[in-house]
């Protein structure tokens, strides 16, 4: 008699066969089971025109449209001699023909689920929505303002800069109170976070009567789709059916009595192949972000199900008893787990003349195991933050690289990934400044690499050679404007002649020097690791 003790897995691609004593577990093709995502926008007309939100003429002209379209379904061909349409006509009868919506190239919601389910796609994004908009943001002079600036002097410019600084703090307090339930950075950074996930990312603006803006918002990007005509943006939530303008627009609204419909700008992740949603960078490491759910579901079933017994028990020359056989099927299949030093008691039979009975317990599994797939797992993480362009080192990981490396990578990371983003983050929400004022526009805040210190020096040397103000100074580093600082510093007897040797070069030296130094205050880059020889400049 043999038992096989395994606890059997419970799901899909599993048969359980039983044979007289014998249990055996037949294991097929592994399939992780994945949530089911309803798309509200496809069901059909009759489920959705009972929704709140929609207006009775469009209801009418819907069913108009979606009557007419199921008939002339029955009756094809439409024409003569089998001859029929040619042009596009989507589906009437469903929602995203009733309300002329676009079906997005990916399920939004699906990819909204691998930022909660992948660890390595949602610390990049998170990475990246850091460096984008969560260091937050200033504001400094236009270009137009700068130019007027220098047009002026005496009382007149002192005035204007204090009607600049004025400005600058009455913008920021207007913009913090356009949400009630969060302050700007936090809108954005739910805004940008669905833009990287899903590849779209939804800003709500609500104006008040007389057309000021009253209220900025993050819309839910899985909810929201685009219209056909690009005339603005229906979202589904429940029962509840919303449509919104694009910015600025003033077109009707075509799908309820609402006269005052909220507006949206739409921030979108370009790709070719769609020019009407945005899909996120992450599906180009698509097959590494479900080979990683297949191998860490692997290792779960592995812990929770043991595909390999633990033990094998063999009954030699003789039969035992129900009651015992099932005793002792009961005590491997759960007395073993959770209490140490389990006693079990099994009556066999005697030996008998020629025959004796013999007992064992063998075990199979006793070894310390490791997880599976553990360099496959590795190389999907990897996979995944080169698709986003985030080093490793942004994360806390470690890679075995040098301090200088690690530098470069965050240069080019900043350089290269958040910088670009920043600029057009600017540009848009810089709209929305406009319509309050034209002497400041916002900028987000950039990840700094170099140290006070640093910062402090290279700013001293553009004072010393007059390359900027000390007013220009101060506005990088977020502090007022003051009287008397447009005008450049002039320096003379002994910083003179030092500015003169720097400019030489005869402190080359020095500099060369003060770099190397291993922890000093004013090192720009890291030394080499050691065994690497001297740095080239």
């Amino acid at each position: 008699m043999l038992f096989v003790m395994q606890k059997l897995p419970v799901g899909r691609g599993v048969r359980k066969l039983a044979n007289n004593n014998n249990v055996i577990a037949k294991v097929g093709n592994f399939e992780p089971e994945e949530p089911e995502f309803n798309d509200p926008f496809a069901k059909s007309w009759d489920e959705m025109k009972n929704m709140r939100g929609l207006d009775q003429n469009f209801k009418r002209k819907t069913n108009r449209v979606v009557k007419g379209y199921l008939e002339e379904s029955k009756a094809r061909p439409m024409g003569k001699d089998d001859v029929g349409r040619k042009s596009i006509n989507s589906r009437q009868d469903k929602g995203y023909g009733a309300f002329d919506v676009i079906t997005p190239p990916y399920n939004p919601v699906e990819l909204a689920n691998f930022y909660d389910s992948n660890f390595a796609n949602h610390a990049a994004i998170d990475t990246k929505t850091a460096n984008m908009v969560g260091l937050g943001y200033d504001f400094h002079m236009t270009q137009w303002t700068e130019a007027k600036l220098e047009e002026l002097e005496g009382e007149k410019l002192d005035f204007t800069r204090r009607k600049i600084e004025r400005a600058k703090k009455d913008i920021t307090g207007w913009l913090e109170d356009l949400n009630n339930t969060s302050t700007f950075t936090g809108t954005m950074e739910r805004v940008i976070t669905d833009m990287l996930a899903t590849g779209n990312g939804y800003l709500e603006v609500g104006r008040t009567v007389s057309g000021d803006i009253g209220y900025l918002g993050h819309v839910p990007a899985p909810t929201m789709r685009v219209r056909r005509l690009h005339d603005g943006f229906i979202q589904i939530v429940a029962d509840k059916v919303v449509y919104f303008r694009n910015f600025g627009a003033t077109n009707p609204n075509p799908v309820n009595n609402d006269d005052r419909p909220n507006e949206i700008i739409h921030f979108m992740e370009y790709s070719p192949l769609n020019t009407y949603y945005g899909i996120p960078d992450v599906i180009a490491a698509l097959q590494a972000i479900k080979g990683d759910q297949f191998a860490a579901q692997y290792n779960i079933d592995y812990f929770e199900n043991k595909a390999v017994p633990r033990y094998i028990v063999t009954v030699k020359g003789a039969q035992l008893s129900p009651e015992s056989e099932e005793r002792l099927f009961r005590f491997l299949q759960t007395g073993l787990k959770g209490q140490n030093h389990r006693t079990l008691y099994v009556p066999l039979p005697s030996d008998s003349e020629g025959n004796s009975v013999d007992f064992q317990m063998h075990p199979v599994e006793n070894s310390v195991q490791d997880a599976s797939f553990k360099d496959y797992r590795r190389q999907n993480r990897d996979d995944i933050l080169t698709a986003h362009q985030v080093p490793l080192s942004k994360l806390g990981g470690v890679d075995g690289g040098s301090l200088a490396g690690s530098l470069s990578q965050d240069r080019t990371f900043k350089e290269q990934v958040t910088r670009p983003v920043q600029r057009h983050l600017n540009k848009i929400i810089n709209t929305i400044i406009k319509e309050k004022t034209d002497l400041v526009e916002i900028r987000f805040m950039e990840a700094t690499l170099t140290d006070e210190v640093a910062l402090s020096q290279i700013n001293e040397r553009y004072l010393r050679n007059q390359a900027i103000t000390p007013n220009e100074v101060r506005e990088s580093i977020g502090l007022p404007q003051i009287k008397g600082g447009d005008q450049m510093i002039v320096v003379g007897g002994q910083q003179a002649a030092n500015a003169r040797s720097e400019a030489s070069g005869n402190t080359a030296r020095e500099r060369e020097r003060t770099n190397s130094q291993s922890d000093g205050p004013a090192t720009l880059e890291g030394r080499n690791p050691q065994g690497e020889g001297r740095r080239v400049e």
